[in-house]
């Protein structure tokens, strides 16, 4: 599969979100994502905004769906969106849903093993109930939590391929990652590349991360879309 880039759009508004998805257009990126600070705020407005202004670009709605699967799904679906994602910490039941209704409107469904006690089984079980994509994901709060106890900084690359050894759908690597960790993650197996928090989002303030963020994003996209194919497991 040749690796992907996603820009994470965690953001408040949706005049900003427009902007710098427009941005990261410009400088490569190839999938949008809806994050859910931006869904909590605009909802299916958001998505169906950037699905007028992207035509066939892909968008990832980041719903973290923990109930009401099939519904969710094919808001999300109606509105535009591509891709949505479910939790792992959903009900067998509920990822079942969310998966039948990508099924019934195309599109795919990304599982994600956040807060997961073992994250390589999460991420085993969403592939077995039929997810298309897994992302491992340590989660904002928890990664902010630790540090903040002078404990070291859980990173989602700490179990990388291990998750990649054990499912054969493609793997996201999502959680604090700096620039160059990021563009690592085709080399452990990962062909989805996600840019969000910090480099493209302020961590604290939920806004555009300010700086040459086309370039930084440019630099992104040359070097893991040089990668070349990650090999199908």
């Amino acid at each position: 599969m040749r690796p992907i880039v996603q820009i994470s759009l965690d953001l408040t508004n949706l005049t900003e979100a427009l902007s710098t998805a427009a941005l990261a257009r410009r400088a490569g990126v190839d999938w949008l994502e809806a994050g859910t600070p931006l869904i909590l705020a605009e909802g299916l407005h958001g998505v169906r905004a950037l699905r007028a202004a992207f035509p066939g670009v892909p968008i990832v709605a980041d719903l973290k769906t923990m109930d009401g699967g099939y519904l969710e799904a094919e808001m999300m679906a109606k509105a535009g969106a591509t891709h949505v994602v479910v939790m792992a910490r959903a009900h067998p039941e509920t990822i079942k849903c969310v998966v039948q209704a990508g099924r019934d409107y195309g599109v795919k469904v990304m599982g994600d093993n956040l807060g997961c006690p073992d994250m390589v089984a999460g991420a085993k079980e969403l592939e077995d109930l039929g997810c298309d994509f897994v992302i491992h994901h340590i989660g904002y709060d928890e990664r902010r939590g630790i540090a903040a106890r002078g404990q070291r900084m859980p990173s989602p690359l700490d179990q990388l391929r291990a998750v990649v050894a054990a499912v054969k759908v493609p793997v996201q690597a999502v959680g604090g990652l700096t620039l160059e960790q990021a563009i690592q993650t085709p080399a452990y197996g990962a062909p989805l590349v996600v840019i969000g928090a910090p480099l493209a989002v302020d961590a604290d303030s939920f806004a555009t991360a300010s700086g040459d963020l086309e370039g930084t994003l440019r630099l992104i996209c040359e070097r893991v879309h040089a990668y070349g194919e990650v090999p199908p497991r």
